[in-house]
């Protein structure tokens, strides 16, 4: 059992993404002020801690996660005072605060970039990012074949002729993370948040800082371009290199000398199981999502077998699993859920794209994720999803604002979907997402029906599913619980956690639960015989 300060292992954590969640002032951008007024939501919700994407001083090319100033707040944010004032009222709500931190790249308006063009090639500043000489008689050729995650060459030129690196947009250029200057300052950075009280920190593109010395090419195939190589295959030469495992440890060290038990979540993309738990080794990170989970076709067999594999990964190293469905990175699970099995839609839906059934993927979320809080370990909600909202598929192209739309040519959507400004007062303007009309993303008209004033207090609504779940998850301890399966037929999952059982049915005929069992909550009504129909977790005790 975990001791009572490793709040982590247990925890369910409610990511905010700032620009949407709520907007203070009425200029159609969340903000800081906006998300301190509506904590005491949250809190009544019963999540105990929050993740906020970036609210740091960026351009705002990739939403923030292109950062000029780690140790302040965006204008379109507030400022530190505002900053303050979230993290003292979250910790008077009882809720933990996790900001997130990109160390992989900066922003090329960074004043750190900026000195390393001004001051040329073999450069102290040119050591804190990955400058190259071009390949070829003239060194017009890329230096690799590497390619951007956003699509199009991972080099850009500079009018020296050097190329620096860059995974993501050509607006964030990729840290070397080989210079002592570079570490020297993140460990300044971690402390200065750490001093302001944040309870940790979620790491962006954590299988990244370290590449291949060697730079090697690499002879693309599957995912890779998020970081997934092939089954199988070794880690490609950009990602999830050895290297990486030394920050953390030292990282480790840094916050374990601040009281409270603070942490480091990792955004991993990396397979197999075995490897992932690396990152979460009882001297390194405390938190890894479990992508593996999320990214899992919703059947019997499938979700078995990665909660098996993943959960066994981690006890290995003594580590919890991590559990998530949704993001601001993926389709929403009730979007994704909606399209046949087998058809996964991790990535962004256009109106011309083929459209899921939305009742069938609302339902199979609502299972979704009651069986995954019922699941031992941590759990992540992303906002808006306790609403049941579905991905917004008909964002006019002119409107779009994920770089991947533009890099890629027009062919991958993108993630603004997922980020639409949710819905807190269906006859408000902005569905009283602030208190204007203005909204940086527009919102469907359809997002009346899913606010949270037409949910609150509204039996069997999507809201109150969620508010029941985390009441009962704390009331039983699943979080800090034994999973044990039971034997059921094909096409039906069901577990033991403590002295509750849990219940999914991915198949046609009816369920039957054991005979003497008490339901406690179901994803949906049961059938007029006390069977589970298709699509319906439930839990239930003997």
């Amino acid at each position: 059992m975990p001791s009572p300060t490793e709040w982590w292992r247990s925890a369910v954590i409610y990511q905010i993404y700032p620009r949407s969640f709520a907007d203070g002032n009425g200029d159609g951008m969340g903000d800081l002020p906006g998300i301190t007024a509506r904590l005491s939501d949250l809190r009544d919700l019963g999540v105990d801690a929050v993740w906020l994407s970036p609210f740091y001083p960026s351009p705002q090319h990739d939403a923030g996660y292109d950062v000029a100033d780690y140790r302040s707040v965006d204008p379109r944010f507030g400022d530190l005072g505002d900053a303050d004032k979230m993290i003292a009222e979250a910790k008077a709500l009882g809720l933990k605060v996790i900001v997130d931190l990109v160390p992989n790249h900066t922003s090329s308006e960074h004043p750190w970039f900026r000195a390393a063009l001004a001051a040329g090639p073999g450069s102290a500043e040119r050591e804190r990012y990955i400058f190259r000489d071009g390949r070829g008689p003239d060194g017009s050729e890329p230096p690799n074949d590497w390619c951007s995650v956003f699509g199009g060459p991972a080099w850009e030129r500079v009018p020296d002729g050097q190329w620096y690196l860059h995974l993501f947009d050509v607006t964030q250029p990729d840290l070397n993370w080989g210079d002592d200057g570079v570490r020297a300052e993140f460990d300044a950075i971690l402390r200065f948040w750490l001093d302001r009280g944040v309870d940790g920190f979620r790491v962006d593109v954590a299988h990244g800082l370290i590449k291949d010395a060697e730079l090697a090419d690499y002879e693309y195939a599957g995912e890779v371009l998020g970081g997934l190589a092939p089954e199988g295959a070794p880690p490609p030469p950009m990602w999830d290199q050895d290297g990486v495992h030394e920050i953390y440890r030292h990282w480790r060290t840094v916050l374990n000398t601040y009281a409270g038990d603070r942490i480091l979540v990792a955004e991993a993309w990396v397979q197999p199981a075995e490897r992932l738990a690396h990152y979460v080794r009882p001297d390194e990170m405390h938190q890894a999502f479990n992508f593996q989970y999320l990214d899992t076709p919703w059947s019997a067999d499938p979700l078995r077998d990665v909660i098996d594999t993943t959960t066994a990964a981690n006890a290995a190293v003594g580590a919890p699993t991590t559990w998530v469905l949704s993001n601001h990175d993926v389709v929403r699970h009730a979007t994704r859920l909606g399209y046949p099995v087998g058809e996964p839609r991790r990535h962004g839906i256009g109106a011309d794209d083929p459209q899921p059934d939305a009742p069938l993927g609302l339902r199979r979320a609502r299972a979704a994720s009651l069986q995954m809080l019922a699941l031992p370990g941590s759990a992540y909600l992303y906002q808006g999803e306790e609403l049941g909202l579905p991905e917004h598929t008909s964002i006019p192209d002119e409107l779009r604002q994920d770089p991947a739309w533009e890099r890629s040519g027009h062919c991958e959507r993108g993630r603004d979907g997922c980020r639409v400004p949710i819905p807190w007062e269906a006859d408000a303007p902005s569905y009283g997402f602030g208190p204007s009309d203005a909204s940086w993303l527009p919102q469907p008209a359809s997002w009346a029906e899913y606010a949270l004033d037409r949910q609150r207090d509204v039996p069997g609504s999507t809201y109150e599913l969620y508010r029941s779940a985390l009441r009962l998850r704390a009331e039983h301890g699943l979080g800090t619980g034994t999973l044990a399966w039971l034997d059921t037929p094909a096409d039906v999952l069901a577990f033991r956690n403590g002295d509750v059982l849990v219940l999914t049915n991915f198949g046609d005929a009816p369920a039957e639960l054991p005979v003497g069992t008490r339901v406690l909550l179901t994803s949906e009504p049961l059938d007029e015989d006390g069977r589970v129909p298709q699509d319906v977790t439930v839990w239930a005790r003997a």
